[in-house]
């Protein structure tokens, strides 16, 4: 491993671990990691917290490649302190850049279906970042060159941290998957941490949005950055009525449900136009029912979307570098990375929460 100053890397760190069999966190001391050949040591300065952190401590259903005890934390910003041995030169990455780090990038074989097809996200063998494998609520990681993008300047180390997941992720669903347009109607349910980035995809790319949401203090944070207040579905309000109310019957093109309960996802089938699209992100609810009778008359596209590239992570940080894109986030201390999880999980945060490294 190359690194400026080796006597600067100690050999021991702590971090956040999952240990299965316990669905609390566990504070640990491991040793510092070892770059592989075309991988690289980080020192992390930011790491976001998502509520998927909450599932992968409480669900011991997970598949069989999980390892026992593994580092928590899938969003993350550093430093480069180390190289490996065949580290790329032609990557564009050196010792001191601060990067943003995707944590799914795949394996990059072109004999991999997934990594070969462009869905590395969803490749089976590629080092998946806080998700069964090491990930970045520790001093240290070792992430693949695959998985690096460079943090413009005037993008914070918070910023670019939950970019990786909670900007990645509603960026590709938007972009890619709903392939939304300037000249599509788009209903947006739901402006948490993913939803409200969404929202100000959509803007970006100029289509028309309506939204809606349970917390007032969403829908005012939509109105601030320029939702019409016409176009934001009062609380409590129905979402069908409220549709048929203002004129959007038959006019709504995509659906893009950052929710993911029965509610919505039954709403959603109903609202959107006939041969319109159905951009399903949210998971609160494991399953939801398709209207099949009236999916199939209304020849409706019902699109999943999982994750993000790091291409989109590279994309969406240049877009909240340009300013177009500002994702709601608050700075919190690592060690305190069980209350910021239970207040995820009692409601009490806006945005995301980034644990910041002392």
């Amino acid at each position: 491993m190359s690194t400026p100053n080796m006597k600067a890397v100690p050999k021991m760190m702590w971090a956040w671990r999952k240990h299965r069999g316990n669905m609390e966190p566990v504070w640990q001391q491991i040793p510092v990691p070892t770059p592989h050949a075309t991988g690289c040591l980080i020192k992390l300065i930011a790491a976001g917290v998502c509520r998927s952190d909450r599932n992968l401590l409480t669900n011991e259903n997970q598949p069989s490649w999980f390892k026992e005890k593994f580092t928590l934390g899938h969003e993350g910003c550093g430093v480069v302190v180390g190289l490996g041995t065949d580290f790329p030169q032609e990557s564009g990455f050196a010792i001191n850049d601060i990067v943003a780090m995707c944590p799914v990038p795949g394996c990059g074989s072109l004999e991999c279906e997934e990594c070969s097809n462009d869905v590395p996200q969803l490749c089976l063998t590629g080092h998946r970042s806080g998700i069964g494998s090491d990930g970045f609520f520790s001093e240290y990681c070792v992430v693949d060159v695959r998985a690096l993008a460079h943090v413009p300047a005037g993008v914070t180390p918070s910023q670019a941290a939950v970019a990786t997941d909670a900007v990645t992720t509603a960026y590709h669903a938007i972009h890619r998957r709903g392939q939304i347009t300037e000249r599509d109607v788009v209903f947006l349910f739901g402006l948490g941490g993913l939803g409200f980035n969404a929202l100000q995809v959509i803007q970006a790319i100029g289509a028309k949005v309506l939204v809606s949401d349970v917390k007032q203090q969403n829908l005012d944070e939509a109105a601030r950055i320029g939702v019409k207040r016409e176009d934001i579905v009062p609380v409590g309000k129905s979402i069908r009525e409220w549709v048929q109310e203002n004129g959007w019957a038959g006019k709504i093109s995509v659906v893009a449900d950052f929710v993911g309960m029965a509610q919505t996802f039954d709403d959603a089938q109903h609202i959107v136009r006939q041969a319109g699209r159905i951009v399903c992100v949210g998971t609160l609810n494991h399953e939801n029912t398709v209207h099949m009778k009236l999916a199939i008359r209304k020849r409706l596209d019902i699109i999943f979307s999982y994750g993000g590239q790091t291409k989109d992570l590279r994309e969406a940080l240049d877009l909240i570098a340009k300013g177009v894109l500002n994702p709601m986030v608050t700075d919190g201390k690592l060690q305190d990375f069980p209350k910021v999880m239970r207040d995820l999980e009692a409601g009490k945060v806006q945005g995301r929460i980034a644990l910041l490294f002392a």
